[in-house]
């Protein structure tokens, strides 16, 4: 059995579909008459602030940022060679969603990757793009973060790896 995660105050944190944010506290609520205490995340990239109840933070998918290394992974594994997926577009969406949602590193990187070199062959539905223009989002987001390093520094370092 894994043991569950706790965060501290000021510690970042990686929220699926969001990106990263900050435990800006840690406090007691109360959710349907009971007590619970929850942590207050602000995500900057999106100026929201989201509240989560500390024993669901693990089924949410809030996770620690990656470490350096695993990034530095990542943004080398990005020019790796790809291989297309011959499903239809909607098909290809959906698999590219759950990979986002799914909120590993990897997969989002994934996912940036799919969607470029398929952007390269052909223009992308609207909803492929959103999905693209997220999961790039949120890359560089953690990427910058766990390496610290500017976001613009960490989008070129992306778009020199896809080329090649």
């Amino acid at each position: 059995m894994a043991v569950r995660r706790e965060f501290k105050v000021g510690e970042h944190v990686v929220y699926p579909l969001q990106g990263v944010g900050i435990i800006k506290d840690i406090t007691e609520r109360e959710i349907r008459g009971k007590k619970t205490t929850v942590y207050i995340i602000y995500i900057d990239i999106s100026d929201m602030t989201v509240i989560i109840p500390v024993g669901k933070a693990e089924e949410a998918g809030i996770r620690g940022l990656c470490t350096p290394s695993k990034a530095k992974k990542v943004l080398e594994s990005i020019s790796s060679n790809y291989e297309p997926l011959n499903v239809d577009w909607k098909a290809r969406y959906q698999m590219n969603v759950e990979l986002v949602r799914e909120g590993s590193l990897e997969s989002v990187s994934k996912v940036v990757q799919g969607l470029y070199h398929r952007s390269k062959i052909k223009e992308l539905p609207v909803q492929e793009r959103k999905l693209y223009d997220s999961a790039f989002r949120l890359l560089v987001d953690e990427c910058a973060f766990s390496l610290h390093k500017k976001p613009e520094d960490i989008e070129k370092e992306i778009f020199i790896s896809l080329e090649n």
